[in-house]
C-alpha cells in the first residue's frame, strides 16, 4: 500500500501569505483523504501537484476556526469542477458534532447547490474533552429542517471498549478517531494498516528440509 502525505497549511489561527492555515491531504491508493480544511486550502490545492477532483474523504479534527473555515468552499469550488453524476460515491466528512449543522447552513444561506452527493459523520464527544465551562451540547442542532433536509450520515459513539470510535475499515486498514484534549473538543485519527500475510514458497521450503 502506497501513502503519500503532503501538507497544504501548518499555520496556527490564521493563514499568512507563506503559511496556510491547518490542511493536509493523504493520497491512497489514487485517491485523496484532507485532514482538516482551514481558510485558503482549496488555493494551497491549486498550488500543489494534487487534484482536488480525487478527495473522497475529510477528516476535521476540531471546530475551530482555522480547522475548518474552508470546508464550505472547498466543497462548492468542487462541484463547480464536478458534473452531476447520481451514481457518484459521496464524499465522507467525518468531524465533531455540531459539523452537520454548519455545512448544512453554509450551503443552504449561500444558495449553494453541489452536484454531488456528501455525507457527514458526527463524532460525539465526551465532557472531559475539553474545559467544563467551554463544552458545548449540540445534540440537537439536527432536529427539525436540518435533520429532514441537510446531508445524511452516522453520529457516532465511543466505543468504550476501544476508546476510539471506528471510521472506515476495508481490506488493507483501519481508521479510528481518538479523544483529544483542547479548549473545544477535538480528535485525533490514527490509521492502520492490517497485517499482510507473507508469501511462502512451501515446496522451497521442503527442499531446503
Amino acid at each position: 500500500m502506497s501513502l503519500e502525505i503532503t501538507f497544504l497549511g501548518t499555520g496556527s489561527a490564521y493563514p499568512s501569505p507563506a503559511r496556510g492555515a491547518s490542511a493536509l491531504v493523504l493520497r491512497r491508493e489514487g485517491q485523496c483523504w484532507l485532514f482538516d480544511c482551514g481558510e485558503g486550502t482549496q488555493t494551497q490545492l491549486m498550488r500543489s501537484h494534487l487534484r482536488a477532483a480525487r478527495i473522497t474523504k475529510i477528516f476535521i479534527t476540531h471546530l475551530h476556526g482555522d480547522h475548518f473555515f474552508g470546508l464550505p468552499g472547498l466543497l462548492c469550488t468542487l462541484s463547480l469542477q464536478s458534473n452531476p453524476d447520481a451514481s457518484k460515491a459521496p464524499v465522507d466528512i467525518y468531524g465533531p458534532l455540531g459539523l452537520r449543522s454548519f455545512l448544512w447552513r453554509s450551503l443552504e444561506l449561500s444558495h449553494s447547490q453541489l452536484l454531488f452527493p456528501y455525507t457527514v459523520h458526527e463524532l460525539v464527544p465526551t465532557q472531559d474533552q475539553c474545559p467544563a465551562e467551554e463544552f458545548r451540547d449540540f445534540s440537537g442542532l439536527d432536529r427539525g429542517e436540518v435533520l429532514s433536509q441537510g446531508p445524511p450520515g452516522r453520529v457516532l459513539h465511543l466505543d468504550p471498549g476501544e476508546d476510539s470510535y471506528l471510521l472506515v475499515e476495508d481490506e488493507q486498514l483501519v481508521v479510528r478517531a481518538f479523544r483529544l484534549f483542547h479548549r473545544v473538543p477535538s480528535f485525533g485519527f490514527v490509521l492502520e494498516e492490517k497485517p499482510r500475510p507473507g508469501k511462502l514458497n512451501v515446496q522451497k521450503l521442503k527442499d531446503l528440509g
